[in-house]
């Protein structure tokens, strides 16, 4: 009996544990599924708030040197800053602020780094930071109102940037003097990123940098003389270098100009003869009307009275027609 008993009881004991053994993996299985649930949740929570804060920052437009050129159409409000900028960094969240309200505007927010974009910062001729323009269909102004959001919104709002006179065309970022200032501004960044190259990466000392930059630029001074020159002389030729034919040209020139002269000298020494012979035929004419003969001087009061003369002129005209 004892024996039965004992196998009774341990067979009702059974069942219990099996029960709570069977139990135990549930749990388990349970508590993964939900710590798994979680973990999603919490995933999907995070994307979506990453979702929202991108959405947030594209209000906002990034200008660089390769998209620049999308500001000239439409409108635009852009910012020059840089991050060092104590000001700029009071303006970036009334500014950020603002380009939430670019869509509903219909203006484009935009702004740009000038220490990483230096072309730019040359473009726009930016002097002071932070800088605000203000663009409509290419044509620049330059904003200089107070910088709090709801000045910038009844800027645009009320128009009142059609009060400030425009940038001129000479310099507007899309001219050819514009264009040049861009490419200075962008040497003068290399060149500074080349002296820290070689006085920090290198260890050259800051005159040695200087003494580099010096000869560079002599060398190239030079070389660009050379083929300015040598341009020079293949479009407009010197006379120094010029071949025998046009020295032979030249020398036949000077000659038909010195015979020339000659031909025109002695032509006037035959005018003076012909004009000599004609004297003397006046000369031997007057005597003849007087009747003096060849070689015979007139003397005062020998000739004949006017009248006479005159008439004795009429007489020999009147026997040579009659002849």
């Amino acid at each position: 009996m004892g024996g039965f008993r004992g196998s009774a009881s341990g067979s009702r004991r059974g069942p219990v544990e099996v029960n709570m053994a069977l139990s135990r993996p549930c749990a388990a299985a349970f508590w993964q599924q939900t710590h798994h649930f979680m973990f999603t949740f919490v995933v999907l929570v995070v994307w979506l708030s990453s979702l929202s804060t991108l959405a947030h920052k594209n209000h906002l437009r990034v200008i660089t040197d390769n998209n620049w050129e999308e500001i000239l159409e439409g409108e635009w409000m852009i910012e020059f800053y840089a991050p060092w900028c104590p000001a700029c960094q009071q303006l970036q969240p009334v500014w950020s602020d603002f380009a939430e309200w670019g869509e509903d505007m219909g203006v484009n927010v935009a702004k740009v780094d000038v220490t990483e974009q230096p072309g730019l910062s040359g473009r726009f001729i930016i002097t002071a930071l932070p800088t605000i323009y203000h663009c409509k269909d290419g044509i620049f102004r330059r904003y200089q109102g107070s910088r709090t959001k709801d000045d910038f919104l009844s800027f645009i709002d009320e128009k009142k940037w059609q009060s400030i006179e425009p940038v001129s065309s000479w310099f507007g970022p899309s001219s050819f003097l514009m264009n040049a200032m861009s490419a200075l501004f962008k040497l003068s960044m290399f060149i500074r990123q080349c002296h820290n190259y070689l006085t920090e990466q290198m260890g050259i000392p800051v005159w040695g940098s200087y003494t580099i930059f010096a000869l560079a630029t002599l060398f190239s001074g030079l070389t660009l003389g050379l083929i300015l020159v040598f341009i020079a002389d293949c479009v407009f030729p010197s006379r120094r270098f010029t071949s025998q034919t046009y020295q032979k040209k030249q020398t036949l020139e000077q000659a038909r100009l010195i015979k020339q002269l000659e031909d025109e000298h002695e032509a006037d020494g035959e005018d003076d003869d012909d004009e000599e012979e004609a004297d003397g035929e006046q000369e031997v004419w007057r005597k003849r009307r007087t009747g003096l003969p060849e070689g015979q001087t007139e003397s005062k009061g020998d000739g004949l009275p006017e009248d006479a003369l005159r008439k004795r002129v009429r007489d020999s005209r009147v026997q040579e027609e009659d002849t």
